[in-house]
């Protein structure tokens, strides 16, 4: 069984419904300054684009700012939406990012657009449809971070020579494929299409292909958690994602909203069995059930390291259930090996 499984935090920095963006920024870099002091291993930041909710479009500068503001918390991108961008571009950002925090920079790569179609046109004009060669920039991308030749007329200055770990994220078992084919650590999103987690992580590991930057396959997996002193406090913060979740399938995008007393007359039938699919593998709840479903889910999928993700509101309650996390973390990992 797992030991001593690392756990992290995925934070796609809510603009709240009459904030602003900078506000968001400010309490990303305050829960990342918490979870640092709590024992969490990274603190990733994720590419959207085009979404009045989300203030992390520019992946990069965020991960800066945040990276700049803590002292030992490992940053980085979970992820950067790699067929958006050049990766020379990607290698001279995280290569200056490496540059300046040495040795606490993160590159996790998905292959989805991380928005709407139109946007995503918008993002990827003049470079055609490049879902296709998304293994070939990765592994351009890989080439540009390894020491420089003297004959190499396109280097990335800086990153080149410098260790920039690359993850490769997914929901699907495309990614977990590639992967194991490039011997690369994994992450599967089942925070929000848990579908084939169990799938892919199979996959991964039974094709894994030991490689210079990993011997042994090594899986995360992201969680949504909403912890609260009660479950009746936490059901409560969970209506925010549940109103963000049924806008975005309506049609409507919009800031992260406050909390409802119910969800009555919320939503239909359909969308709601459309939610409970999708969130099946969320955890909402007293400190004693998220320790229960946290060990739970540790025991299901073996993973070695554990994302933790929560769209809430109230910043006072979004810290308190991050520390939540981290107070039953090792009560769930010890539950796992007993």
């Amino acid at each position: 069984m797992k030991q001593n499984i690392p756990i992290s935090v995925l934070d796609l920095s809510p603009i709240l419904k009459g904030s602003t963006p900078a506000q968001a920024f400010r309490n990303s870099l305050d829960l990342a300054r918490h979870a640092e002091r709590w024992g969490y291993q990274r603190y990733w930041l994720a590419e959207h684009h085009n979404m009045p909710g989300i203030a992390s479009a520019a992946t990069a500068v965020v991960i800066g700012y945040v990276a700049g503001g803590t002292s030992t918390i490992r940053v980085g991108a979970g992820g950067v939406m790699l067929p958006n961008h050049a990766p020379l571009i990607i290698a001279e950002q995280f290569g200056t990012l490496e540059s300046l925090y040495s040795g606490r920079i993160d590159l996790g790569l998905g292959r989805a657009p991380g928005t709407d179609e139109l946007t995503m046109q918008t993002l990827r004009r003049g470079r055609g449809d490049s879902l296709d060669q998304f293994p070939r920039d990765v592994m351009e991308l890989q080439a540009y971070f390894r020491t420089a030749t003297p004959d190499q007329a396109v280097r990335a200055v800086p990153g080149a020579g410098l260790n920039v770990p690359i993850w490769l994220l997914g929901s699907s078992l495309y990614s977990a494929q590639l992967a194991a084919a490039l011997g690369l650590p994994y992450a599967f999103a089942s925070h929000f299409a848990p579908d084939d987690l169990l799938a892919a992580l199979a996959l991964y590991r039974g094709e894994f292909r030991p490689s210079e930057a990993l011997r042994r396959p090594y899986a995360m997996a992201g969680i949504s958690v909403f912890a609260a002193d009660t479950d009746c406090d936490a059901a409560r913060l969970f209506t925010s994602l549940q109103q963000y979740w049924i806008n975005r399938r309506r049609g409507i995008s919009g800031p992260l909203n406050p909390p409802l007393p119910s969800t009555e007359g919320l939503w239909s039938e359909l969308e709601r069995r459309g939610f409970d699919h999708a969130q099946r593998e969320s955890i909402v709840g007293s400190p004693e059930k998220v320790q229960r479903r946290l060990a739970a889910f540790i025991e299901k999928t073996g993973v070695d390291e554990l994302m933790v993700t929560g769209q809430i509101f109230d910043h006072a309650a979004r810290l308190r259930s991050f520390e939540i996390v981290a107070e039953v973390a090792m009560q769930s990992v010890d539950a796992v090996n007993a």
